[in-house]
């Protein structure tokens, strides 16, 4: 019998953790994401300099699209393993 955690799940080929603020909007979008931060940097770029959507799809395949003039600000940051448990407290 073995203990090992499938790979499979939750943030699998996840490389970066979106979050955009979207005007005239309370909540925020966080997704995770396949492409390593600066394919999502470049793609933030070309959307605000061409005044074209945004389209980002997660690991679980599904696309975002926000409107290049609704972005309020986007914070990129790189997933993390998660740890379990008190070796950190």
């Amino acid at each position: 019998m073995t203990t090992k955690k499938s790979s499979a799940g939750k943030g699998e080929g996840a490389k970066s953790e979106v979050r955009i603020s979207v005007a005239d909007q309370v909540r925020e979008l966080t997704i995770e994401t396949a492409a390593d931060r600066d394919e999502v940097v470049a793609l933030i770029t070309k959307a605000l300099d061409s005044s074209q959507p945004l389209i980002l799809t997660d690991t679980r395949g599904r696309q975002y699209v926000v409107p290049a003039n609704k972005i309020g600000s986007v914070e990129i940051g790189d997933i993390s393993e998660r740890r379990v448990g008190f070796a950190g407290a």
